[in-house]
């Protein structure tokens, strides 16, 4: 069961101000980073007479630096890469494309082929990838086009005006398990923003309690979860060419 700390009581916090604040720096985060610094470069294309700035727009990843907590390999269908960077393949770290596929089922001793590969597992012409290179990748395009990437800063609760998300607390650093203050302690920032965009992946804990608090659940379909189980094998280089490597 998640439980969550309750942030100390800092009457002095440090403050920043923001315009848009997106809170989780995974694949979806840098995404969104990336389409909205395109936005404000279209717009101040056609209105250079008001042109709107990326100064105070933030990306919050709780990892030291982009990509670590990103660990998976990925099957990488391009199609919404082609419309956010178009031609990324010449510069983004891809592994290998995806050749061939084939499902098996497998026994104590023997495998069997499956005779169709069903449409949600044919991955012909799509990308192997690691995720933790392709975000650190991703988050230095974010950096290039003038949005600052904030690492190591956790946002622990949000902040409230009513009903209305007014922006992101960020975790307090040098406390001890039972929530006290050790002699490095750093109290978190409170970022008031004009937007806040949540990206935290599917179990965040400040969807769920933006979920909790404004009822968003109500007569909603529940959310639902995929549990898988990845295996990692040592393989010699002979056998793990990317013809071979990026079959299924």
């Amino acid at each position: 069961m998640l439980t969550f700390r309750t942030p100390l009581e800092i009457p002095d916090r440090p403050k920043m101000e923001a315009d848009v604040v997106i809170v989780g720096g995974g694949p979806a985060g840098m995404a969104c980073a990336l389409r909205l610094s395109q936005f404000i470069d279209e717009h101040n294309a056609i209105h250079p007479e008001t042109p709107l700035s990326k100064e105070n727009i933030y990306v919050l990843e709780k990892a030291r630096e982009a990509g670590q907590h990103c660990l998976s390999g990925a099957i990488l269908d391009p199609r919404a890469m082609h419309e956010l960077l178009p031609g990324f393949e010449t510069e983004a770290p891809i592994e290998a494309m995806v050749r061939k596929e084939a499902v098996h089922f497998l026994t104590e001793t023997r495998h069997f082929r499956f005779p169709v590969t069903p449409p949600p597992l044919q991955d012909h012409g799509n990308y192997v990838i690691s995720i933790n290179r392709f975000v650190k990748w991703m988050a230095e395009k974010v950096e290039a086009a003038g949005i600052t990437v904030f690492t190591g800063f956790a946002g622990s609760e949000l902040l409230y005006d009513g009903n209305k998300v007014a922006g992101v607390r960020t975790d307090d650093k040098g406390v001890d398990k039972k929530n006290e203050k050790k002699s490095n302690f750093e109290p978190g920032y409170d970022i008031h923003a004009k937007v806040v965009i949540l990206a935290e992946g599917t179990r965040g804990s400040l969807t769920k309690e933006l979920i909790t608090k404004l009822d968003l659940a109500r007569d909603a379909n529940p959310q639902t979860y995929g549990v898988g189980v990845k295996e990692l094998w040592n393989s010699p280089p002979a056998a793990s060419s990317p013809a071979k490597s990026s079959s299924r």
